[in-house]
């Protein structure tokens, strides 16, 4: 704890002087009662009431002390540092098609990508992460931030089932993914931006083509990750519901040409990832955690907040007794 001003607390030297006068020279002063002999009193006992004869007096002085400090102004801060840290720039956009549903990947391939992503942001508690969803459009999700809480809760909230309801268009538009992860990342004031796209199918939406999205990504320095995730073959996929509730499957052919996220990567820097199983998508994440980190210089900034408060109603309650007891238990005639 600091005072604002602290030279106000010298006058709690005036307690030494104040205590001075009150023994040596105000208690001679005091009115007394002449009597013929002392004797009748030589048996009696000091009572509780004139063992605390000078209570209100310590309680009078108590308060002056905490006014005083009240008026220093007791303050708590929070100290300043000034230190460099590693950081970086992320945005994770992430696919959210149907397609993503697809069980080849424990408990689904969207549900596996969701578990390892939440892994990676716990991991890098330095920078500044947000959050694209992708399907036939993009948005944002979430914008940059280092508040991994409130990003680990929009993330944990993805779903597949937007599609289906026709909040988002059908399809899986990548070049929009992309552009919508620069767009974001163009006011970003770290050298080192990054974009990881997660997906697990081919361009067949949007308006612009992932290539060109890459090319764009290129001329404002943002490095993409690619990760194709899911298993390459034929996989049992539920394709409809019967009407006795029976879910119906069928198998479906989940090969994707890879060349495209392939030349993504190769553009803009970054590498290309296959992911077909839970452990190689954590993998693939471990070693994306080993990205090249900038320099970020983290400030924090002195806060006061005052603490007067509670010397001040201290110092009301001790005058209000003070007050109480000498005009009741120690009330002395005349005064």
């Amino acid at each position: 704890m600091t005072f604002a001003y602290p030279l106000i607390l010298w006058l709690l030297l005036l307690c030494v002087p104040i205590v001075l006068w009150h023994y040596l020279v105000r208690r001679h002063r005091r009115p007394t009662l002449q009597v013929s002999t002392t004797d009748a009193y030589a048996d009696m006992k000091p009572t509780w009431r004139s063992r605390l004869a000078e209570l209100p007096f310590w309680l009078r002085l108590l308060c002056f002390a905490l006014v005083v400090v009240v008026l220093a102004r007791p303050q708590t801060h929070s100290s300043l540092t000034n230190k460099e840290t590693e950081g970086i720039d992320i945005l994770l956009a992430v696919d959210i098609s149907t397609s993503m549903l697809t069980p080849d990947l424990q408990p689904s391939r969207i549900e596996a990508a969701k578990k390892m992503a939440l892994e990676f942001i716990n991991s890098r508690p330095n920078d500044r992460i947000g959050l694209v969803l992708f399907g036939g459009e993009a948005f944002l999700q979430c914008p940059l931030t280092t508040d991994h809480a409130t990003l680990l809760s929009m993330f944990q909230n993805i779903t597949c089932r937007w599609q289906e309801a026709g909040i988002i268009a059908p399809g899986t538009a990548i070049g929009m993914g992309i552009s919508s992860s620069i767009s974001h990342l163009q006011t970003s004031q770290a050298k080192s931006k990054v974009v990881i796209l997660l997906t697990d199918g081919e361009n067949n939406a949007g308006e612009i083509s992932p290539l060109t999205a890459a090319e764009m990504a290129q001329q404002s320095d943002v490095r993409i990750y690619t990760i194709l995730v899911g298993t390459n073959g034929v996989t049992n996929q539920a394709v409809a519901v019967l009407p006795n509730g029976e879910v119906y499957s069928a198998p479906i052919d989940t090969s994707v040409d890879p060349s495209t996220l392939k030349e993504i990567a190769r553009l803009t820097g970054g590498l290309f990832y296959a992911a077909d199983s839970n452990d190689r998508l954590r993998d693939i994440y471990k070693d994306i955690d080993k990205l090249e980190k900038t320099k970020l210089q983290l400030i924090n900034k002195d806060q006061r907040h005052e603490v007067y408060q509670p010397f001040a109603l201290l110092a009301l309650i001790v005058l209000l007794l003070e007050l109480l007891l000498r005009h009741t238990l120690w009330r002395r005639l005349p005064e």
